[in-house]
This record gives structure tokens, C-alpha cells and sequence, in this order.
């Protein structure tokens, strides 16, 4: 995580702790359960960044690590998302949005390349073989003239 996202998320945590009880009552349990949002995502980032980014990576295998960094800058754009909108600003006309979207298309590329690793490998020749012994497959003539003529001599 850079410099540049923790100070996106610590102006998330400063406009939260500026609000001002002067709010609509109906409201009250909404913004409770976003302060234990913003305190659980807070605890969240505190865990991640106590182990320093090359530990954690080096444990993880190249496709795992692009995961971790997905979800990070995901993350961050989506509460900078939620800062501009606190700010009034429109964020579907900010570049955050097209940020989302690119980071959207790595994260399905992803996960194809995870879904082509989980998906089996056909081994083409027992599969012909399953076929071909699980196919019907009729009698010669000859031999059904030769079961009848030793059933008729009994």
C-alpha cells in the first residue's frame, strides 16, 4: 500500500470523526454501522500493514500476489468512492471511476486464469476408451445364426 492510498483512507477516518451529532435521528443506525464499518476496515489495514509488503508477498505465489494488489487498490478507489461522495462530489464523473474499472477487468482476468487452473484435464485417450466400451454396439449376424442353432439341437 503507498503512501498516497493511506492518506486517501486516514481523510476517510478524519471526515468520519468531524461528523457532527446534528443529523436526522432516522439516520442514527445507518452511520452506527458505518463507524463499525470504517473501525473493522481500520483494524483490517492496521493487520496488513504490521507484516511489511515483501513478507507477505514473498509467501504468496505470483497469482495470489496480483490478488493481494488487486484487492488493495480496489479497496482504496472504492473508499476515496465513498470520501467524494461524503464531499459532495459526483464520483461517476471523477477519474476514480474509470480507475475502478480498470482495476474491474485485471481482477476478471484473474479470475479466468484461477477458473482455467480448477477446471480438469481431459485425458483424451480414457475418454475414448469410456466411449467406445460404453457404446452399444450390435451383434454380427453370424453369431446370432450360431446361438440359435445350439439352442435347437437341446
Amino acid at each position: 500500500m503507498n503512501s498516497k492510498n493511506l492518506i486517501l483512507f486516514q481523510l476517510v477516518i478524519m471526515a468520519g470523526e468531524e461528523m457532527n451529532e446534528d443529523y436526522p435521528v432516522e439516520i442514527h443506525e445507518y452511520l452506527s454501522t458505518f463507524e463499525n464499518s470504517i473501525g473493522a476496515v481500520d483494524e483490517m489495514l492496521k493487520t496488513m500493514m504490521s507484516v511489511s509488503r515483501n513478507e507477505l508477498l514473498q509467501k504468496l505465489d505470483p497469482l495470489e500476489q496480483a490478488k493481494v494488489d488487486l484487492v488493495s487498490a480496489y479497496t482504496l478507489n472504492s473508499m476515496f468512492w465513498v470520501y467524494l461522495a461524503t464531499q459532495g462530489i459526483n464520483p461517476k464523473e471523477h477519474p476514480v471511476k474509470q480507475e475502478l474499472e480498470r482495476i474491474r477487468v485485471y481482477m476478471n482476468r484473474v479470475k479466468e486464469i484461477t477458473d482455467k487452473k480448477k477446471a480438469g484435464k481431459l485425458d483424451r485417450g480414457a475418454a475414448s476408451r469410456f466411449v467406445k466400451n460404453a457404446l452399444w454396439e450390435p451383434k454380427p449376424k453370424n453369431a446370432s445364426k450360431v446361438a440359435n442353432k445350439g439352442k435347437s439341437k437341446n
